[in-house]
């Protein structure tokens, strides 16, 4: 067993257009202590992804291995330690 997995999250590159957000190794159980983590890390990040109340904005997504959190409020999804998080920018739109 490998003691020094832990998650990594990462961002979409048309976040990373707006502000830098490098991929990054954190700990964290849940899918808001990861970035909570990674936000003491780079603070820049926080307002892009949280909204004024630390919720999860709107129009971001958030995936542990592949599939979408089902606590979008909470963020109380569990991540496994060697966990890969991506924080993408949902898209909406139609003709």
């Amino acid at each position: 067993m490998d003691f020094t997995a832990v998650p990594t999250i990462r961002f979409t590159q048309n976040i990373q257009r707006h502000v830098a957000c490098p991929v990054r190794a954190v700990a964290g159980g849940t899918i808001r202590e990861a970035l909570e983590q990674y936000f003491s890390l780079h603070p820049q990040a926080r307002g892009y992804v949280f909204d004024d109340q630390s919720r999860l904005r709107e129009h971001m997504a958030v995936f542990a291995d592949g599939k979408q959190i089902q606590d979008r409020g909470g963020l109380s999804d569990p991540v496994a330690m060697d966990a890969v998080i991506d924080v993408i920018q949902a898209l909406s739109g139609g003709l």
